[in-house]
């Protein structure tokens, strides 16, 4: 039993030391990256932001409607309907939209990136690269890192837009709340602190679903089932990192 925990201890100090030499890496050759290397990380950001438009944008839309449908069945009992839109806003703009886009993002394009990386490294294109005196690092890992940073504040603002979009035509066009009360007290009740929550929450959950999506891509066993078990490893690792550090920083919020 001690000699499992101490294994397990000691493997966990391991990979955060891994990783933590893995970022410092990252960060250090991104500047020279975005200058030398700009039309990939563009390409990046295409691959990682705008082939994830339609589940972002569907997704956004029902959530948006569903919002609509359980703000104005909760708040009739209080007479107070016309502030749907108030509960559609704060629950997108500050949460719903960076926790939601994070998932799915690690789901769409965190997946893509691992397998792509994780396939380059079992077919043995990584290791020819440093034949050729290419680091692969810099010219794989760190465009897709930064493609997926860069994209994901640009999809989280898309999913809140598409969401207020449906809790309007949810709360406005099928219930019948008035478009000037569901609009104004929005405006009234958001103030740039919200605004700044929700961007600073997508900022760090783009930072955290694209570091682990290249992390285990590289670090993955070059092997079909490695590949496989990487890819499922991101998932689940920046679902539960993006819902502890959104508690952290909701809770900082509240206290300041």
């Amino acid at each position: 039993m001690i000699r499992e925990i101490y294994i397990l201890l000691v493997e966990f100090v391991r990979t955060f030391g891994g990783l933590t030499l893995f970022l410092i890496e990252l960060l250090q050759q991104a500047p020279r990256t975005l200058v030398l290397r700009f039309r990939l990380v563009v390409a990046q950001v295409y691959n990682a932001g705008a082939l994830s438009l339609v589940i972002i944008m569907i997704c956004g839309g029902f959530v948006g409607g569903v919002l609509a449908l359980q703000g104005y069945a909760n708040l009739t009992r209080f007479g107070a309907e016309d502030a749907v839109g108030v509960f559609a806003g704060f629950a997108l703009i500050k949460e719903l939209g960076p926790v939601i886009t994070a998932l799915l993002f690690a789901g769409r394009a965190g997946t893509a990136l691992t397998s792509e990386i994780g396939l380059m490294k079992a077919t043995d294109q990584l290791s020819a690269m440093e034949m050729m005196a290419v680091d692969p690092i810099r010219r794989v890992v760190v465009p897709r890192f930064l493609g997926g940073v860069i994209a994901m504040p640009f999809l989280v603002a898309i999913f809140s837009c598409v969401g207020l979009l449906g809790a309007h035509l949810v709360g406005v066009n099928m219930l019948g709340i008035d478009v000037g009360a569901f609009w104004q007290q929005m405006q009234n009740s958001l103030d740039l602190r919200d605004v700044t929550e929700g961007i600073l929450k997508s900022i760090v959950f783009g930072f955290i679903a694209s570091l682990m999506a290249v992390w285990e891509g590289f670090n993955s066993i070059p092997t079909a089932e490695g590949v496989s078990r990487a890819t499922t490893r991101t998932v689940v690792i920046t679902a539960i990192a993006v819902l502890i550090t959104d508690f952290m920083i909701t809770a900082a919020f509240l206290r300041n």
